[in-house]
């Protein structure tokens, strides 16, 4: 008893994840193919418990552990809750697909669980990092899982091919990410976020090393958001690994992604926000031209949705951008809290839309050219509708959530007085909306090619459901969601 006493409630989730992980390891071996539900159970309820753990950790308040280097505030315990629902729902969506492909059968076993967990393991760590070794060890965590995972069809060219180049890209970028790292503690002398921002804003660092790191910073930051120039990795890799791992790639590390471009940019190097500011207006242009452009070429759908995420990363950065303005600081609040719906309503409509994606899969075919679609309207006018709702939320059309919180970025871009960001990033949705309504048009008005009857879990369609309407719901009544963001981003900035 004495012993648990030691483990502040605030880590609780990690320590329990982690030894989740180990258990459901040992529990794997002895079972046999027929029982690997029972892995997929305990998977679930392992996120369920660290859902409970998360929310009576919540206190209201920044609690900081371990000298400093771990902090549990309302931001990180809101991105940890969505965390554990994208993975959770990922394995729902992705059961039966994963099972068809052998990635949970034979000598795999059960390690495409937890693989995903680990890398979840890794993502809280990034979320809760205050200090630049701890997120960095996060990010490691994280990657290798995925790595892994991308790579775990070793019998699949393509899958193994896809591997090989996130693998070669991630090193690259994670060599920027610490010698940026590297370059910042030469400057202030430490790795505590906290004090390096008082030290930066000092006459005591060297402003010339500072910038340099912040450089490398962003660039190993734009590499795991995917943005341009650094998202040459992000259609490959869509396109070659199995639809469950794009789905495990494109979610909830997106969530981990915004939590420590927050805690290394803005909690870290606030007195540097004019510098990297001028960085990210240049990486969200570049991301919401090139990803939309490149976009309408796509016939592959999987391969749509790459480019599609790098223009969506693209406008999250607009949040960042408008933070401050004109030495003004009183409207950052709102302009993170903006991005950080933003990050949170792409995670969601993109869950959707490849849970999709898996439910039109089965054994020995894969749904993922834009042709699979045609028709699904006659073949599940439901799902059909689901898919609609997804699109045109990604889309940003009303009343769906995609649009307010597009709606919530440009309003703080516009209020940072930056007319022109907000119309060219208006101009680049409306080229985006036409390969999101091009998939409305393939399903509702072209003819199936496919005829045999969609087939899946109850689970995955009730799942499927829900996750559609939300997007609806949130979309009428955003209020307290978005507020919850408010909330939490303005907490944090106040501790």
């Amino acid at each position: 008893m004495d012993n648990m006493n030691l483990i502040p409630p605030s880590l609780y989730p990690e320590v329990f994840l982690l030894l989740s992980i180990c258990a459901i390891l040992l529990v794997d071996m002895f079972l046999g193919d027929d029982k690997r539900n029972i892995t997929y159970a305990l998977s679930l309820l392992s996120l369920g418990v660290c859902g409970v753990l998360t929310m009576n950790a919540t206190s209201g308040t920044s609690v900081y552990l371990s000298n400093n280097m771990f902090v549990s505030d309302a931001m990180s315990n809101l991105l940890k809750m969505f965390s554990y629902i994208a993975v959770g729902v990922t394995f729902i969506y992705g059961r039966q697909y994963a099972t068809d492909r052998g990635m949970t059968t034979g000598m795999l076993g059960g390690e495409f669980y937890t693989l995903a967990l680990f890398s979840l393991l890794g993502q809280m760590i990034m979320i809760s990092g205050n200090n630049l070794l701890i997120i960095y060890l996060g990010l490691e965590l994280m990657s290798l899982a995925l790595y892994a995972l991308v790579a775990l069809r070793r019998d699949h060219t393509v899958s193994t091919e896809a591997a090989m180049k996130y693998f070669v890209l991630g090193a690259l970028a994670s060599g920027f990410l610490l010698y940026g790292i590297s370059m910042l503690y030469g400057a202030t002398g430490t790795l505590n976020l906290n004090e390096m921002s008082k030290i930066a804003a000092s006459a005591t660092a060297n402003k010339t090393i500072l910038v340099f790191g912040i450089v490398f910073l962003v660039a190993g930051l734009a590499f795991k958001l995917g943005v341009v120039p650094f998202h040459m990795w992000v259609p490959d890799v869509y396109q070659g690994s199995p639809t469950v791992v794009t789905l495990l790639l494109g979610g909830a590390p997106k969530l981990a992604a915004f939590a420590i471009t927050f805690r290394l940019l803005v909690e870290g190097l606030f007195p540097q926000v004019l510098d990297w500011q001028q960085m990210l207006m240049v990486l969200a242009v570049m991301s919401m031209a090139i990803g939309n452009i490149t976009a309408i070429a796509q016939t592959n759908l999987k391969r749509m949705l790459a480019y599609s995420t790098i223009s969506q990363m693209g406008f999250m950065l607009l949040g960042f951008l408008s933070g401050v303005s004109n030495g003004n600081v009183t409207l950052a609040g709102e302009a993170y809290s903006a991005s950080m719906f933003y990050a949170i309503t792409y995670v969601m409509t993109t869950l959707g839309t490849f849970g999709i994606i898996l439910l039109l899969s089965r054994a020995g075919f894969e749904a993922e050219n834009i042709a699979d679609l045609k028709g699904l309207n006659k073949r599940s006018k439901w799902f059909a509708f689901i898919m609609l709702l997804l699109m045109f939320s990604l889309a940003g059309i009303p009343p769906l959530m995609g649009f307010y919180a597009k709606l919530s970025v440009l309003s703080s871009v516009v209020a940072a007085g930056q007319i022109w960001l907000a119309v060219a990033a208006v101009l680049f949705s409306l080229i985006g909306a036409f390969y999101y309504l091009r998939i409305v048009k393939v399903m509702y008005f072209e003819e199936p090619t496919e005829t045999t009857p969609i087939v899946a879990h109850m689970d995955l369609k009730i799942v499927l459901s829900v996750n559609g309407l939300a997007v609806l719901a949130l979309g009428i009544m955003p209020g307290s969601l978005l507020q919850s963001c408010i909330d939490a981003i303005k907490s944090t900035l106040a501790s």
